[in-house]
């Protein structure tokens, strides 16, 4: 599990503050008997925010739409589309791969870090979906579109790997007998 990725989340961590002070009712994992609840709490919350960003992209797609040669676009911005939607669900619907286990996980102070950590780079993907949105909407109509395009794409693609990595770190946990 020492890929890049990984290091870099970790390195990058906040505080278990900032994260909690970032979604409304999320009081995080210490009670076992409130770890899945506050595991949906924080998946709906970033659902949500990316509900948000697709609405923003396709407003954009539409711009894209009545620019010159806009039609020509249109497969790469579904690509693109097509993926944020799939990250989006993956983030929503996650609980059933260890929704039944998560209460019963051993999870001390080191393996709470790393879930916030995981789940604090969740809610930083989001931020930096918006920032790829935004060089995105200023690239309508100019040559550098493709490229802002794929800008946005890389950083789900990235956020995708990472939300990967959250679920590896969390059933790779041991499990109270």
């Amino acid at each position: 599990m020492a890929s890049a990725l990984y290091d870099k989340i970790v390195s990058q961590r906040g505080s278990f503050e900032r994260l909690v002070a970032k979604i409304p009712g999320f009081k995080g994992y210490h009670e076992k008997n409130a770890r899945r609840m506050a595991d949906r709490l924080l998946r709906d919350h970033i659902a949500g925010e990316l509900d948000r960003r697709i609405d923003r992209f396709e407003s954009v797609e539409r711009e894209v739409l009545d620019a010159p040669g806009g039609l020509m676009k249109m497969t790469a911005t579904r690509r693109v589309k097509t993926k944020l939607r799939t990250y989006r669900d993956r983030v929503y619907t996650a609980a059933p791969k260890y929704d039944g286990m998560f209460a019963q996980l051993k999870i001390g102070t080191k393996e709470l870090d790393e879930i916030y950590a995981f789940d604090e780079a969740q809610v930083r993907y989001v931020g930096l979906i918006d920032d790829a949105l935004t060089v995105l909407e200023a690239a309508v109509g100019q040559e550098g579109f493709d490229a802002a395009l794929d800008g946005v794409l890389d950083v789900v693609n990235e956020a995708d790997d990472a939300f990967d990595l959250r679920d590896n770190v969390i059933t790779g946990f041991e499990v109270e007998g």
